[in-house]
């Protein structure tokens, strides 16, 4: 697999010094979700750690999930980072940050008994606040129709800086996301953040509907990757490809926005956020 992999990165002409692999063995490659969660605090004694958050493939729908369970650990012993372990269930495709104290998640996920049928939503937001130090939990109820997370918020509503939000609206009434969509929306018109203000909602359509062996796929423009000077969009061969990165990129003036066809990978139910995990500089 590496050498796999190696080939295709040295094929599209990226510099192999800047980058490192580390062979960890894992059951699925969906790491948003069973990766380490870091949190950053500039100038700190410890200035980054990691959260392992328990992980059992969304409410224990596809076992063994045991080797993905302990990537957060792995990662942190290998670079000497401290990990706490909250010994609870969570995903990392099921919350979202504004980088100002405001988490952003879905009910239809955290509040499924498949995940942690013993807490209720005020113990689970105890449990947000202490371990991402955040002081505000924002919910919208729905996901998207063929989210086999039981709907992930990283395929309806992203923030894009402290007070902006894209999310997924469906044009065609008849199409079975327009309902759950519309019913997001008008919560997201409701929401205040900490300083009072309103969210500054922008917009965003969704693709084509996609089938595969008579399965809605999660075919969403949300589930973009910010990297520090892209941003990566998956992209599904239909008209509205362009008019999703164009409202993207007006949201991203200091990143350029790259599309790339994901009909390959979303009949695994997800995409490039769901792939990938970042991890924030400690400056």
């Amino acid at each position: 697999m590496k050498a796999k992999a190696t080939q295709h990165l040295e094929n599209a002409g990226v510099p192999m010094d800047k980058v490192e692999f580390f062979i960890h063995p894992t059951n699925d490659a969906w790491c948003r979700d069973h990766g380490p969660a870091f949190l950053i605090k500039p100038g700190a004694e410890i200035p980054r750690v990691i959260v392992d958050w328990g992980y059992n493939a969304w409410g224990d729908k596809y076992p063994p999930y045991d080797l993905d369970d302990q990537i957060p650990s792995r990662i942190g012993h290998r670079f000497n980072i401290p990990v706490y372990h909250p010994d609870i269930v969570m995903e990392g495709g099921s919350v979202e940050f504004n980088g100002k104290g405001t988490l952003l998640t879905s009910t239809a996920c955290l509040l499924n008994p498949n995940r942690n049928p013993h807490l209720n939503q005020d113990q689970i937001e105890s449990y947000l606040r202490r371990y991402y130090g955040v002081e505000q939990i924002l919910w919208v109820d729905e996901g998207i129709v063929g989210d086999d997370t039981d709907g992930h918020i990283d395929d309806t509503v992203r923030f894009v800086n402290e007070d902006t939000v894209l999310t997924v609206v469906e044009e065609n009434r008849s199409d079975e996301n327009y309902e759950l969509l519309q019913h997001n929306l008008k919560q997201l018109k409701q929401m205040r953040l900490l300083n009072g203000k309103q969210l500054n909602i922008v917009e965003l359509p969704m693709p084509d509907a996609l089938v595969w062996e008579d399965q809605r796929l999660p075919a969403s423009y949300a589930n973009f990757y910010i990297a520090n000077k892209s941003v990566i969009v998956p992209t599904y061969r239909c008209a509205a490809d362009e008019k999703a990165i164009r409202i993207i990129q007006d949201c991203f003036p200091d990143r350029e926005v790259v599309g790339i066809d994901s009909t390959e990978i979303i009949w695994g139910l997800g995409s490039f956020h769901c792939l990938s995990q970042q991890e924030p500089a400690a400056v």
